[in-house]
């Protein structure tokens, strides 16, 4: 597969192609059914597929202060968006003169000259051009201009409730994580390099790996779960300057997210103790946690031995959860 920062990276001699384009936050159920399409007709026209999203999210440029919680990085959007079917993933830099192009432009610069597109499939609810002047009426119209068709995918629902970006990060601030990977179609990951805590849970017994996370990131609501940790290959440069690769190594978790209130800790922590494991030395490895179920919210212990107790409890639930 290739992977593009930029359109600057784009092959000269890159010929006709089916493109899927929009900001794949989360590269949900939603997003799949867009991508399957495409691939679908890739395959009808006998073209690569090329996925096209943003990086940064496009709120933070339009309106800065914005951002959204991201669901996931630039490099897994790129490595799920590979994995239903796309021969290139394109992540195009969102700065506030890309922001500008009116629709004409935007279509122009990165579909018809850069990727020479024959058919674009998008969310029925895809904008485009400054101030998102343009929709998916508009992109086929264009389309007619610069010779290719343009599809607008209905948006998949549950129980008549279209899936989004936006109501996973709901599910995932009220810690809802089992029903947040009902929707992302896997459980939702949080990445990050692991990095030296204060080491109480080794002291106790139940060794953490510790994660330092990039900003905005979506963090589910503070408690303890169940869930993995993966230690991930490659040197964490990634595409675009993220970090990542591929799991390395799986483990079934304990998760821990809050601000250990039993020590009267400020800092909020996202930490993981792999099951019957206190021989793993990750400290610097770049690792995900993946999430399968809430067990419980945050509860501070009126003494140490009490907080072990249920540590051992909670390891119990996670194990009959994650094996």
């Amino acid at each position: 597969m290739y992977r593009w920062y930029g359109l600057g990276e784009v092959p000269a001699d890159w010929g006709k192609s089916v493109v899927t384009i929009g900001v794949f936050d989360g590269v949900h159920r939603g997003h799949q059914r867009i991508v399957a399409r495409a691939a679908e007709l890739g395959a009808e026209r006998g073209l690569p597929v090329v996925a096209i999203t943003f990086d940064p999210h496009p709120d933070e440029v339009v309106r800065p202060g914005s951002h959204p919680p991201f669901l996931c990085s630039a490099r897994r959007r790129a490595e799920l968006l590979a994995g239903l079917g796309a021969d290139a993933v394109c992540v195009i830099p969102f700065t506030l003169d890309f922001s500008r192009l009116d629709p004409d432009e935007f279509v122009r610069t990165v579909l018809a000259d850069r990727m020479h597109a024959t058919a674009v499939v998008v969310g029925e609810d895809f904008r485009f051009g400054h101030k998102a002047a343009g929709d998916v009426p508009l992109l086929a119209k264009l389309g007619e201009k610069y010779e290719f068709s343009a599809e607008g995918m209905p948006l998949l629902g549950i129980d008549g409730t279209p899936i989004s970006s936006t109501m996973i990060r709901r599910l995932l601030t009220d810690g809802d994580v089992a029903a947040a990977a009902r929707e992302l179609g896997r459980p939702h990951r949080v990445e990050g390099v692991v990095v030296r805590g204060h080491q109480r849970g080794r002291a106790l017994g139940f060794p953490t790996a510790n994660l330092h996370v990039p900003p905005h990131t979506a963090i589910p609501a503070d408690g303890v779960y169940a869930g993995w940790l993966a230690r991930l290959d490659g040197d964490g440069s990634g595409l675009g300057g993220d970090g990542g690769g591929h799991d390395a190594e799986r483990w079934p978790a304990a998760i821990s997210i809050g601000t250990n209130p039993t020590f009267g800790e400020g800092e909020r922590t996202v930490e993981a103790y792999a099951l019957d494991r206190d021989d793993l030395d990750l400290y610097g490895v770049h690792a995900a946690i993946d999430f399968a179920e809430r067990l419980r919210g945050t509860l501070r212990f009126d003494s140490v031995d009490a907080l072990a107790e249920q540590m051992t409890l909670d390891v119990v639930q996670a194990r009959r959860l994650t094996r």
